[in-house]
């Protein structure tokens, strides 16, 4: 499950229902899903697993559904370059991302080194970072390239 770097302070049902949505089973279903995901999956790998849990589940409702969650803010969607939008909650501290381009995996991290470098190219530039996403894409090392 997801780690302490990423654990939302508030269940994803929790931020729903303070924003004023109805929370159907259904919805209920999914936000489990996504909360309990410790990778980032699209739609169609929230579905697979949405229906083992309630066979009802469309496709469409799990759409609209992380349409739903994504316009209020309580879950980021992610082009990881593989041509399918992939979904996370919200996390409570930033962390950027390196994607295996071989395999897909994302492997989540956060380095001080490059938040403090990021904010000092900003200020070099007459801006104060407001926001940022960071994206680095690989293939493994072999090992003789250790």
């Amino acid at each position: 499950m997801r780690d302490a770097m990423t654990e939302t302070v508030k269940s994803l049902e929790e931020l729903c229902v303070e924003r004023g949505m109805r929370m159907t089973e259904q919805r209920r279903i999914i936000a489990q899903i996504l909360e309990g995901s410790d990778d980032h999956p699209d739609v169609e790998e929230l579905h697979r697993r949405s229906v083992k849990v309630d066979a009802r589940i469309s496709i469409s409702t799990v759409y609209r559904t992380v349409k739903l969650f994504e316009d209020a803010g309580i879950i980021e969607r992610h082009d990881f370059r593989d041509g399918r939008s992939r979904y996370e909650t919200v996390p409570e501290a930033h962390h950027d991302h390196l994607i295996d381009l071989k395999t897909g995996v994302v492997i989540e991290f956060h380095s001080p080194e490059i938040e403090a470098l990021q904010e000092r190219i900003a200020r070099e530039y007459g801006f104060r970072l407001v926001d940022h996403r960071l994206e680095l894409y690989g293939v493994p090392l072999k090992k003789e390239d250790k």
